[in-house]
């Protein structure tokens, strides 16, 4: 405990990082400012009224989780950065496929220029489509009450208003990424769930109707926090052996290292992607109000309780686990690094069998991740059917939970690697969080 308390000391010593955290705080208090300024022609009031007597049990709630409450509220960052990850999904699925976004994949700096300009154009066309049916919800649900301009100004306004906010924060994420502590995106979206917190822990304790059942649901949650912690972090190591190398008078190599590859090697995108995906059913079928087909297909989409929508759910997440891992490791670079530095896998020829090696290794350990990563997204369906609120539920493991450890464990390794930078003690001498760097 004194190393972690001397370790916040030491980040205000450091004058850089200092101004960093200052910075991303205070892009973080706009993001949150955003989510209290109503849309245009909205009684607030009244929303807040009709709001209060809405089911949260379903997948526009959870959009109200990671926007903070601007989507129930009607806020001018309602659809927060949600088009963004969807458009950049788009953008990476067609990196596998298409040959043109190969070649700028290809391209180095230039092409990585072209794909997040590209990627903009996509957000902001995403952005205007949900918010057209955003504002036919509004106008045509049970929140119709709430509107008090006519339909034509008020669906052009919000397009206008929605789709200008998605882009600032998009812009504030790029701005914490850059001038930052870095993960711009992920914090705007923990930001939105740790304000949901708060909220969320007062309705579960006014609602259970007993303290000690309250204190064993927080007992649970902390299991499944640490839990996640420990799945997350953990690691297969594979010995890589370094042959003494004799340059001029200095011998380099000889030795044993360690090749770690995680066992959740994607991170936290897996789930954040596969949300992104589950919206998209939801958002069609709100430009259908009087459709009763629409309707149900988008409820089957929404129930975030059913057995339909936990297991589509689960399935999206198992794929884009290695879909990401895929993308964010690459067996054929580590091993043509390896082999380039004089170093082998006992018992594994160098190159295309260290490549293959390295490959079914990731590809056995990802399974058993991306199996534990869909079943947390799912549980607060097990959750709530145990009779947890549905507002605490999304806590009780499931996406929330899953953003919060891995957003929290990233920005850690962060600011670790500027103390490290300049002679300081990290938080940790030694463990998990050190070990990822």
């Amino acid at each position: 405990m004194a190393g972690f308390t001397e370790s916040l000391r030491n980040i205000w010593k450091i004058d850089e990082l200092r101004t960093r955290i200052l910075y991303t705080m205070g892009l973080l208090m706009i993001y949150r400012l955003g989510a209290y300024v109503t849309l245009p022609g909205v009684d607030a009031q009244a929303l807040a009224a009709i709001n209060a007597q809405s089911d949260p049990n379903n997948l526009f709630g959870l959009l109200d989780l990671f926007v903070g409450g601007a989507f129930s509220a009607a806020g001018i960052f309602a659809l927060g950065i949600m088009p963004y990850i969807t458009a950049s999904i788009i953008i990476q699925l067609m990196g596998a496929v298409v040959p043109y976004f190969q070649k700028l994949q290809r391209e180095g700096e230039e092409g990585r220029r072209k794909i997040t300009q590209l990627t903009r154009y996509g957000t902001i066309a995403i952005t205007a489509l949900q918010s057209i049916g955003f504002a036919i919800q509004l106008q045509y649900g049970a929140t119709g009450a709430a509107i008090i301009i006519g339909d034509t100004f008020f669906t052009i306004s919000t397009v206008i208003v929605l789709t200008s906010g998605t882009m600032f924060v998009m812009w504030l994420g790029e701005r914490i990424t850059e001038s930052g502590i870095g993960n711009g995106i992920s914090l705007i979206i923990m930001i939105g769930i740790i304000a949901y917190l708060p909220q969320s822990l007062f309705n579960e304790f006014e609602l259970s109707g007993n303290f000690f059942i309250f204190l064993l649901e927080i007992g649970i949650f902390a299991l499944v926090t640490a839990g996640v912690v420990l799945v997350t972090q953990g690691m297969r190591r594979i010995p890589v052996q370094y042959a003494k190398r004799v340059v001029g008078r200095k011998v380099y190599g000889g030795s044993t290292q360690y090749l770690p590859l995680r066992v959740n090697a994607a991170g936290v995108m897996p789930i954040i992607f596969a949300q992104s995906i589950m919206f998209v059913p939801a958002t069609v079928s709100s430009f259908f109000p009087d459709s009763p087909m629409m309707q149900q297909f988008g409820l089957f989409f929404s129930d975030i309780s059913g057995w339909g929508y936990s297991t589509v759910f689960f399935i999206i997440c198992v794929f884009f686990t290695y879909f990401y891992t895929a993308i964010a490791v690459n067996p054929k670079e580590m091993a043509d690094t390896m082999k380039r530095q004089g170093g082998f896998i006992p018992g594994i020829r160098p190159g295309k069998q260290t490549s293959e090696f390295i490959d079914n290794i990731l590809t056995r350990i990802t399974l058993p991740g991306s199996i534990f990563l869909g079943g947390v997204a799912i549980l607060p369906a097990f959750a709530m059917m145990a009779g947890v609120t549905a507002g605490f539920a999304q806590f009780f493991g499931g996406t929330s939970l899953l953003i919060l450890v891995g957003v929290t464990l990233d920005t850690l390794q962060q600011v670790e690697s500027h103390l490290l930078m300049r002679h300081y003690d990290g938080f940790m001498k030694s463990g998990k969080i050190r070990g990822r760097r």
